[in-house]
């Protein structure tokens, strides 16, 4: 376990006094304390508000973590009494806060150290933490399950001694991170991570990159090698989907070469041809006299095949609702892209997102955008009351509002069989309509925050879930249900492909889309957006330079 845990995370092969290490060493964001608890562990500290996701890999970051814990089990004392794990979240925010690093980190602990990590103490954890943390526990040994726990920063004093904790957390020993990082540097059996590895030759990483997270680096070990078959990098299930990875794609260096030669007068002639293409089926139960008053807008109809079919309960005329079943990568029925809901359709919205065990609603539109009412008010504003939507009830828990978007804890009551269920509803706040973002950052940190808390969601499901591991679908709406909501699909999906296999389809995907929702995008320069969006994902993630490309050039026409 030790030797695979290390490999897959390209822990091996640690050169402490060169960078990205050694930068990350230096940070101080985890250390081992000088002192030990009352029982003679270790203990060890990670400062979340040092942590910028964006600045360090999770291989560089766990590179540093297990650097320190190599150092700190040389001493025969840890190896006796073991390890306290302190996840100090004071003054962090959740930009600086990592899901899938910290469920790495948990994985790591338990699978490298698993006889010597006594406790994880989570200090000064903000209320949107705490779904997260009941997630996080699931990913520590049984046996261990019940030593997480979250505390107050004046209830850790009584489980780490005084003379051992940092000023900053209520001690009274000075933080010297230098002194501690010295030691480990003099240390002959970190020097060297092959040596307590007993590694074959052990070839180059291939790095891969995640959709919203930096790249992740994975090795293969040779057919020959004595040690265990290496880990293959996760893959998703295809499930039949109608994006599969399959069609021929083009790196981001090779869109962005494209771009540079079509402009934007090429991508909107693109998008022109997709537009002139037949919807891809029939919109007949759309048109049922008794369905058509469902509808928002009369031009945006579900197509017959794809639509989602509620469970009739007074008639067979109550089955229908404008939203549509829209495939992922490699996942089938991933989104339900649907219009905005209106006050004659609320009860139906609810009755869907029950039925078909959605976890999060993804809303890409104001309620009232330029005078104009864009959807209906189908969750209560406030924490002090709950709505009544036919069958079900709805109760606002909380909501967090970040610099583009907000984020609010729903709860779901089933009024008829006295269940409840968490539902969070992620709206988008700055996006104007018929229009795109003025950059794709904001875009692009909403679509992790979803993809994070479905992950964290789902896992919390445990065993009631047996579906497709990424989870029920996401509810995607704006207005129509066509514009804002078709491009936040593309480019989860873009994103995901491009984490998979190293390329993007942009134009595939969104064909495939409009043959599920008909008219998926809206305008030209939402799919000139996506364009862009990726090309800004491909940049931070180190894929293109700076300098390779910038948005204006998208604009200026070729000499």
């Amino acid at each position: 376990m030790l030797q695979l845990t290390r490999i897959r995370e390209g822990i091996y092969n640690l050169f402490p006094n060169e960078d990205p290490l050694k930068s990350e060493l230096q940070s101080g964001k985890f250390t081992i304390l000088s002192g030990r608890d009352a029982t003679g562990a270790a203990v060890a500290l990670f400062t979340a508000r040092l942590h910028d996701p964006s600045a360090a890999t999770h291989t560089t970051v766990l590179q540093a973590v297990l650097y320190q814990l190599d150092c700190a089990i040389e001493s025969r004392e840890t190896q006796r009494n073991g390890l306290i794990f302190i996840y100090d979240m004071t003054d962090s925010t959740y930009h600086n806060f990592d899901y899938e690093l910290c469920v790495k980190m948990l994985s790591l602990l338990k699978g490298a150290f698993p006889a010597r990590l006594k406790r994880v103490l989570i200090v000064s954890s903000p209320l949107w933490f705490r779904a997260t943390f009941t997630v996080l526990r699931l990913f520590v040994r049984e046996k261990l399950r019940d030593r997480v726990s979250t505390l107050r920063l004046g209830e850790l004093s009584p489980l780490v001694p005084c003379d051992t904790l940092p000023i900053h957390l209520g001690g009274s020993r000075p933080l010297d991170h230098a002194a501690w990082l010295g030691r480990c540097l003099d240390s002959p059996r970190a020097s060297s991570m092959d040596d307590i590895l007993f590694l074959p030759s052990v070839p180059a990483p291939h790095t891969r990159f995640t959709g919203n997270g930096p790249p992740i680096t994975s090795v293969a070990l040779s057919s020959t090698s004595s040690s265990p078959s290496s880990p293959q990098p996760t893959s998703l299930l295809c499930e039949g989907s109608i994006h599969d990875g399959e069609s021929r794609g083009i790196l981001p260096t090779e869109l962005m070469e494209l771009l540079i030669t079509i402009r934007r007068r090429g991508l909107h002639k693109e998008y022109e041809d997709m537009q002139r293409e037949a919807p891809a089926g029939t919109f007949n139960c759309s048109k049922l006299p008794y369905n058509f008053a469902k509808n928002r807008y009369t031009d945006v109809l579900c197509l017959d095949h794809s639509r989602v079919r509620l469970t009739c309960i007074d008639d067979d005329h109550s089955d229908y609702i404008n939203a549509s079943f829209m495939d992922g990568y490699k996942q089938q029925n991933a989104y339900i892209a649907a219009q905005g809901p209106m006050p004659q359709t609320f009860d139906d919205f609810w009755r869907m997102v029950w039925e078909q065990q959605v976890l999060i609603v993804v809303m890409t539109t104001r309620v009232v955008e330029r005078g104009r009412v864009k959807c209906g008010q189908y969750w209560p504003l406030d924490s002090v009351s709950s709505q009544n939507f036919g069958l079900f009830s709805v109760k606002n828990q909380h909501m967090e509002k970040f610099p583009d978007y907000n984020v609010t804890a729903l709860v779901l009551y089933n009024n008829r069989t006295g269940e409840m269920r968490e539902v969070a509803h992620f709206q988008y706040v700055s996006w104007p309509d018929f229009g795109v973002p003025r950059t794709a950052a904001g875009v692009l940190a909403f679509l992790g925050h979803v993809r994070q808390h479905q992950a964290a969601a789902v896992a919390a499901m445990g065993s009631a879930w047996h579906g497709h591991p990424q989870g029920p679908p996401i509810v995607v709406h704006c207005s129509a249900g066509i514009g804002r909501s078709g491009t936040f699909c593309t480019l989860d999906i873009c994103l995901a492909r491009l984490a998979d296999c190293g390329t993007v389809d942009i134009h595939g995907t969104v064909r495939g889309m409009r043959s599920q929702r008909a008219f998926s995008i809206q305008t030209a320069d939402q799919y000139c957006f996506c364009h862009t969006a990726l090309l800004e994902h491909a940049q931070k993630q180190g894929l293109l330079s700076a300098q390779n490309w910038s948005p204006p050039d998208l604009d200026s026409e070729s000499d």
